[in-house]
């Protein structure tokens, strides 16, 4: 079986399943590849990683990326130029709540399910697409469960786990530190961002809500199992494309109204704010965050130097946590 890669998560992993491949959703480690090329070109740690991490799998049987960031734009043309992976280029519309831009969601999807076959797949039936979207929809269900007895670390890894294989997960309980709670919010994290759960923890508080693009927030909710059965491919283009809040959506009031009810659900009382240099779309988010949510936030850009940028960030967070106890 094929193992098709992605990483954006307007990407339904239940869209390529249903034609016979592996979806698989990259959470990138940090590559140090030799990608002068990629550096020229001036892309965010993240998407640099991305970059070096599909041209180094020699696995994958195709890759899938989207527009809703620019530089992963870029990072499509860079695989086309030089990398020996077939690859997707999937049009998401920013603008998101016409039945127009809807739509237009659901044809890329047709056109991504062409894509596939092409690949090696096959063409879902109604039935076939309705069976997978209920196992991943259990999966999901499955982990939400388990987020209050899991570590912020381990949850974050259960939500790349279940993207990655599409596999129940037996979690255990594990003893749970207390902490001053706090969100995490920006756009996607790496393998090696998630020292980050572990350094706030050890400050003395507690990421009790992943408002990552790799975490909570990414995730899509339960399909309406009415709707489901109707009109499967529907029903996931609601879920997907017209319910996972992001930056890059216009209008993205949605993002503020998900954080609003969740950071008063979780009590939360304070934000970090992490966001990697050169992504300008989160950095222009900065300022209305402050305006929007009355809780205090602490602004962490990054260039995905982790090892280097370990003391300021651990003392950054110490004196927001100090100034919150």
């Amino acid at each position: 079986m094929k193992t098709i890669i992605y990483t954006c998560p307007y990407i339904p992993a239940e869209w390529i399943a249903a034609h016979g491949l592996h979806a698989s959703r990259i959470v990138p480690d940090h590559v140090d590849a030799d990608l002068s090329l990629a550096r020229a070109e001036g892309v965010c740690p993240y998407v640099r990683s991305f970059i070096g991490q599909v041209m180094a799998d020699k696995e994958a049987g195709g890759a899938v990326l989207t527009t809703v960031c620019d530089q992963m734009r870029r990072a499509f043309d860079i695989i086309v130029r030089n990398g020996a992976i077939p690859a997707f280029l999937m049009n998401v519309p920013n603008t998101w709540q016409t039945p127009a831009a809807q739509a237009l969601y659901i044809d890329e999807l047709k056109r991504l399910g062409r894509f596939l076959v092409q690949l090696g797949g096959t063409s879902p039936s109604d039935e076939a697409l309705a069976e997978v979207m209920l196992e991943y929809d259990d999966a999901r269900t499955s982990i939400r469960s388990a987020r209050e007895y899991l570590s912020a670390r381990r949850f974050a890894d259960a939500i790349a786990q279940n993207r990655v294989c599409n596999k129940l997960h037996t979690l255990h309980a594990e003893p749970l530190v207390e902490g001053v709670p706090l969100a995490l919010a920006g756009g996607p994290l790496m393998r090696s961002d998630y020292e980050l759960f572990d350094m706030v923890e050890q400050l003395g508080g507690r990421i009790v809500l992943d408002a990552t693009e790799t975490g909570d927030r990414g995730m899509c909710p339960e399909f309406d199992r009415a709707r489901l059965r109707k009109d499967p491919l529907r029903e996931l283009a609601r879920a997907y494309f017209g319910s996972i809040p992001d930056a890059s959506r216009r209008p993205n009031s949605d993002l503020y109204e998900w954080l609003e009810r969740e950071l008063i659900g979780r009590a939360v009382r304070g934000i970090i704010f992490r966001r990697y240099l050169w992504c300008d779309l989160w950095h222009a988010e900065l300022g209305r965050l402050k305006d929007r949510i009355e809780l205090p936030v602490l602004d962490i850009d990054s260039a995905g130097e982790n090892h280097l940028e370990r003391p300021r960030i651990s003392n950054r967070i110490r004196a927001f946590l100090e100034m919150l106890q």
